[in-house]
């Protein structure tokens, strides 16, 4: 509660009213402007995809998030060696690479291996030259077939777990859980304290 004897609060806020109002008016003419300044760029930086270079997958971080996958800022060194492409080239042919990431879990490695041996699989270079093919350059014919890819390279797919639903039986529902929790706690506390006890055991026997 408030101390002292103070005045009652009775600010006046109705006064000028119209000055803390915000319109967004300008919201249909702004949702314009980012769609052709979109289309610009992707005339722009044509045939090349218009969402940008292709993202290895990664955790998000911290405990809360680290059940998420989400795109990451580039690929390691390992994966790019893995995948047989050089940390050189990678950024010329639309691959991101992040020098500072590294790689915790095979898993992962795996999994960004095989989304830049999909990508190469799926890759068009085109000549910088027209006149003047180089090695790693596309065909004439792929060339001819290409199109913009239009969104993100390689979208990430988010497998949504499988619940398996199962019948109740009467021992389960007979069953006590937290018995059981409980047993199963102490047993992991006493392993240590278990395996020395046998192993002394052991020894006296054939002593």
């Amino acid at each position: 509660m408030v101390k002292h004897n103070n005045v009652i609060p009775n600010g006046h806020f109705k006064k000028d009213w119209q000055n803390y109002v915000k319109t967004w008016f300008n919201q249909p003419a702004r949702k314009k402007r980012r769609r052709t300044v979109r289309q610009k760029k992707a005339v722009a930086i044509f045939p090349r995809p218009t969402a940008g270079c292709l993202r290895p997958v990664v955790r998000s971080q911290t405990v809360k998030y680290n059940t998420k996958i989400r795109a990451g800022r580039g690929f390691t060194f390992e994966e790019l060696k893995a995948a047989g492409i050089s940390k050189k080239l990678a950024p010329t042919i639309g691959i991101a690479v992040d020098h500072r990431r590294k790689n915790k879990c095979l898993e992962s490695l795996q999994a960004n291996v095989a989304r830049l041996t999909t990508y190469k699989a799926k890759l068009v270079v085109f000549p910088r030259r027209s006149r003047k093919v180089k090695a790693g350059d596309s065909t004439p014919e792929e060339l001819a077939s290409a199109t913009q890819l239009q969104g993100d390279v390689l979208p990430i797919q988010r497998v949504r777990p499988v619940v398996e639903l199962v019948a109740l039986t009467d021992e389960m529902k007979n069953g006590k859980a937290y018995s059981k929790i409980r047993l199963e706690r102490m047993n992991a506390r006493l392993v240590g304290v278990r395996k020395k006890r046998a192993a002394e055991a052991e020894k006296e026997e054939k002593k």
